[in-house]
């Protein structure tokens, strides 16, 4: 049974008694029940079986086509056909509407369902009907006369025969969109929508919805600034503005959704939207951004509440996809902390550019099962092998890259929380800076050719121990580098906070604004870079086909945005007032926490690449073996104190906490 019949339809119920249509009848309802009443019988008796439905459609376009075939004879002799042109139009009926068919068939007219008409299928119509009308012009100019129709009858036949198919297809669709529209209109309470914008993403959303208001979505009007498009109409919807006016005329329509179909309108401006929507208790979707459209992951009718990452300022970073798929394609990748947020994007977007193999490593068998579980199915057999380890044991991790022999390692796995590691520094060196110098080692002895480290910006000027063992990690790169016989590109690339990633601020944010409140934020004036994790993912892979090795790499961060501003927005996207409905509630900074993030450290030599927002980062080399000890001595004592005491020798510009 096809998806005419499966939605959910309310009973006929009796007919009214004669003369019992009174002032309350809805005529409206009753038709629509009516329509509805003949797809099921066409679908119950007809659609579902193949056979019956070709028949169906064959005897329908044969009488439409005959019917036009005649009255053009009519037409012509103005309804008194000569006697020999009577006979003519007889003896040619049947082969005349023979062909025709034959040419709708061609044309696929015959597979196609009946009640969905668009453009493609009126252009079959019209190119099978031309064809046609060609034959038969082509006939009439080199045989008998009588063996072909006049010329007029022959154009009037083909104007007609494309306008009565059109148009019967057409009211089918009509048919179709009134009565399952209604239904589905009625069930969901009707939104009624204004669409921001009226770009092509604007026309593709409106004419969706009006060819599907089964699902509960009614375009009312299109909203937009610029003048010469006000009092206009799109679609038979009135184009309005400015936007400024929303909250004058949306209460009068009945407006109670808004939605941006404007993928790149600037942060500001949605912001904008969004605020005018609350005026009146509208709320405000926005439509899926290019890059989603383009890709094909989502469709311009897929639209999305607004996020806080609308509002964040974020411009998109434009990758060099030829260059990373070049680096990628056909080599065999290894990604650590395969399972977390930045690891497990890592694991998409390559797999995106055709690996011959990509290793996925993580301690965690849960997170690790789960991308493994995503991406699978649309990997082809083999390509994926997830393996578990923990990257601080050495002998494991050899053992794993002299059996899997990648070409490409982006080491993502580490302790990130920053109170935590403040509490037990020595697994934060255990696993962000002693695991790593053991990884490098392993990479440089068995020739990997790249090496990309994830690093943060809090290892700029660290206050923290999580940013000084990450800092201690870019040494020990920047030092395999340099070591007698080293043949790999070690590479690091720093970036602010991540959006959305696992104990990051803003599902805290989100889960203390379900909660009712209070939002808590540690220091009003507390600023930090923030970028979406596919961006800083993206960046990763670019890195990778710029350096050289032993450079730092980090992103064009665009302006920090302070915290309590975050906590503000985003208690007015989730529909509150910020102080009134939900508090936010000042806690003070924790061990380990800086008032803002800093870009590069001061003997750092900053330098453009080729990418206009990507830029090199150089620092002096250091030694490694020796402070390596060190470290690892500290960890076996568990002094906390003279762990930090040992990593503030190594890098004189951390700050412990309390100092």
């Amino acid at each position: 049974m096809s998806d005419v019949t499966t939605k959910a339809l309310e009973p006929l119920g009796p007919a009214p008694a004669p003369g019992a249509a009174g002032p309350d009848f809805n005529w409206h309802e009753a038709l629509r029940r009516l329509g509805i009443r003949l797809l099921q019988l066409f679908d119950r008796y007809i659609g579902g079986r193949a056979l019956l439905r070709s028949v169906a459609i064959l005897l329908t376009y044969a009488f439409q086509l005959a019917a036009v075939f005649v009255l053009a004879y009519d037409l012509r002799w103005d309804f008194e056909i000569p006697a020999n042109y009577a006979l003519q139009c007889l003896s040619l009926l049947a082969p005349v509407v023979a062909c025709k068919l034959l040419m709708l068939y061609s044309f696929g007219q015959f597979r196609t369902i009946q009640s969905y008409f668009g453009l493609a299928d009126f252009g079959s119509v019209l190119f099978a009907m031309a064809t046609l009308c060609a034959m038969m012009l082509g006939l009439w100019l080199w045989a008998d006369p009588m063996a072909a129709p006049p010329r007029g009858v022959i154009l009037m036949d083909f104007v007609m025969s494309v306008a009565v198919i059109s148009a019967s297809r057409l009211c089918l669709r009509v048919v179709r969109t009134a009565t399952l529209g209604g239904a589905g209109l009625a069930a969901a309470g009707g939104r009624r929508i204004a669409i921001v914008g009226t770009g092509d993403a604007g026309e593709a959303l409106a004419k969706d919805l009006l060819q599907r208001s089964g699902s509960g979505l009614r375009p009312v009007c299109f909203v937009t600034d610029e003048p010469d498009w006000v009092g206009r109409s799109i679609h038979g919807l009135t184009v309005r503005g400015p936007l400024e006016r929303l909250p004058s005329f949306a209460p009068k329509l009945g407006i109670n959704e808004l939605v941006i179909a404007d993928p790149g309108m600037a942060p500001k401006r949605i912001k904008e939207i969004v605020e005018l929507g609350r005026q009146f208790g509208a709320s405000t979707q926005i439509v899926p951004s290019f890059t989603q459209l383009a890709s094909g992951a989502v469709k311009v009718e897929r639209a999305r509440p607004v996020a806080i990452e609308d509002l964040l300022g974020r411009l998109p970073v434009n990758l060099d996809g030829d260059g990373i798929a070049r680096l990628l394609q056909d080599r065999v990748v290894l990604v650590t902390g395969a399972g977390g947020s930045i690891g497990s994007e890592l694991c998409r977007q390559i797999l995106r550019h055709g690996p011959r193999q990509l290793v996925m490593v993580d301690q965690a068998e849960i997170a690790l099962f789960e991308i493994e579980q995503e991406l699978g199915p649309a990997a082809p057999a083999g390509r994926l092998q997830p393996l578990i380890a923990d990257v601080a044991d050495e002998p494991a991790m050899r053992a794993l890259l002299e059996r899997c022999r990648p070409e490409i390692i982006f080491h993502a796995a580490a302790h990130k929380h920053v109170p935590l590691m403040e509490r037990q520094p020595a697994e934060a060196v255990k696993n962000n800076t002693l695991a790593t110098a053991g990884l490098v080692r392993l990479a440089s002895a068995l020739q990997v050719a790249w090496f990309v480290f994830i690093s943060t910006d809090k290892a700029i000027n660290p206050t923290s121990v999580m940013g000084c063992s990450k800092r201690l990690a870019e040494m020990a790169l920047q030092a395999q580098q340099t070591a007698p016989g080293n043949r790999t590109r070690f590479l690091a690339v720093r970036f602010g906070n991540v959006l959305g990633s696992s104990g990051s601020v803003i599902p805290v944010f989100r889960r203390q604004i379900a909660q009712g409140g209070p939002v808590t934020v540690t220091h009003q004036d507390m600023t930090r870079y923030f970028m979406t994790i596919p961006e800083a993912v993206g960046l990763v892979l670019q890195t990778a086909t710029l350096g050289t090795g032993g450079e730092i790499f980090i992103l064009d961060m665009s302006e920090p945005v302070k915290i309590i501003d975050l906590a503000r927005q985003m208690i007015e996207l989730s529909g509150y007032r910020p102080g009134t409905d939900i508090e936010i509630k000042i806690t003070g900074l924790r061990p380990g926490e800086k008032l803002f993030e800093e870009l590069r450290h001061g003997d750092e030599t900053h330098e453009r690449t080729e990418h206009p927002r990507i830029f090199r980062l150089r620092a002096a080399e250091a030694g490694l073996a020796e402070w390596l000890s060190g470290l690892r001595q500290a960890c076996d004592r568990e002094d906390a104190a003279g762990l930090k005491q040992a990593m503030k020798q190594i890098v004189p510009e951390y700050r412990p906490h309390g100092e």
